[in-house]
């Protein structure tokens, strides 16, 4: 199989040196890549942290086999997931990577120093360049909503073989988590969900729906579960959707 795996975070850019981003680094799509290479697949992984893949044959290998792609930004890592789910013909693809939901539309300083009352938006100014300067007594940075990218995946982007979504929750029981990740599955037309939560990410997640039912998956049985369940499903042709 043609295997796109992402792992990773994206930043979003405050200016030129400073950056708003999340605390994922990208080891669960390593661990992913590196199973599905030694299985025998085609792999590109697009990630923000290549160091993560140490040991993994890389786009200079004589097969071929394994490119990596690397990103830093939402917008850089937007580009390589539209160029590759369009162009790459991927049988699957692996969303593991951890996008941000925001993206700064400006930011913004007092026009005055602050005092009493507090400041309100139209006592703001903006600021930036290449970098802001620390001499201001606060910042207030704005945030729109980031589009949903793998909800763009079949709508927009047309891609039609095996996707697999990553769902992270954070204070909900085991049983909200399984509600929550098969309502989010559907929503994106995805084969499969991989969901957790913040709390348990390190002992265990829920993958489904495998033979019509979520299971709960040990972090180090993960990866194998995941190219098992994608391995079936290619094989039984099951992977275009509406």
């Amino acid at each position: 199989m043609n295997i796109l795996i992402t792992a990773g975070n994206t930043q979003v850019p405050l200016d030129h040196v400073r950056v708003i981003t999340n605390i994922f680094s990208g080891r669960t799509g390593a661990f992913i890549a590196r199973a599905a290479s030694a299985r025998g697949h085609k792999v590109t992984v697009m990630t923000s942290n290549p160091d993560h893949l140490t040991g993994l044959p890389d786009h200079h290998d004589p097969d071929r086999r394994t490119t990596i792609v690397p990103y830093k930004s939402f917008d850089e890592y937007r580009s390589a997931l539209e160029h590759g789910t369009r162009t790459g013909g991927y049988d699957a693809i692996i969303l593991s990577a951890a996008v941000s939901d925001y993206v700064a539309a400006g930011v913004f300083a007092p026009a005055a120093p602050s005092g009493d009352p507090p400041v309100t938006l139209p006592d703001l100014i903006p600021v930036g360049g290449g970098k802001i300067k620390s001499t201001e007594s606060e910042l207030w940075v704005r945030l729109t909503r980031a589009p949903k990218l793998v909800d763009l995946i079949r709508s927009e982007w047309k891609f039609r073989g095996i996707l697999v979504k990553f769902k992270l929750e954070v204070g909900v029981s085991d049983e909200d988590l399984v509600t929550i990740a098969e309502q989010s599955r559907t929503h994106s037309d995805a084969n499969f969900v991989v969901a957790n939560t913040l709390e348990g990410a390190a002992s265990y997640a829920y993958l489904g729906p495998v033979a019509g039912k979520y299971e709960r998956v040990t972090r180090r049985d993960l990866h194998d579960r995941i190219l098992t369940a994608i391995e079936h499903e290619h094989r039984m042709g099951t992977s275009v959707h509406g």
